[in-house]
């Protein structure tokens, strides 16, 4: 008996369509899962700033540094650093640097 595993999903960088969310800080979606979760890579240009509070609603968001410092509002990420920002947690994204961030959305 063959049992058939579930197909691998997958895209690249060049493929996903861009969005600018705010002046310099670019979004591009890579995958939506069936129940909500959503991966993205964010590119945030040098001296750029989050406009508002991005408060982490439905659920978590995860992030990787892929490239470059990232800033919370409060502290510094450099590259290779791993955030779990829980549900109902908020921070004001921004760069000095610019950065280049890998995004995890597990409930949407």
């Amino acid at each position: 008996m063959t049992t058939e595993l579930p197909a691998f999903e997958w895209s690249t960088l060049e493929d996903a369509p861009v969005r600018e969310l705010f002046p310099g800080i670019h979004l591009r979606t890579l995958w939506h899962g069936d129940n909500g979760a959503t991966a993205h890579v964010l590119q945030m240009d040098p001296n750029t700033t989050w406009q508002g509070i991005d408060v982490h609603e439905p659920g978590p968001e995860e992030v990787f540094v892929v490239s470059g410092t990232f800033n919370d509002g409060i502290r510094d990420y450099p590259a290779g650093s791993f955030i779990h920002a829980p549900r109902g947690s908020a921070h004001v994204p921004q760069t000095t640097t610019g950065c280049t961030l890998f995004l995890f959305y597990p409930e949407g």
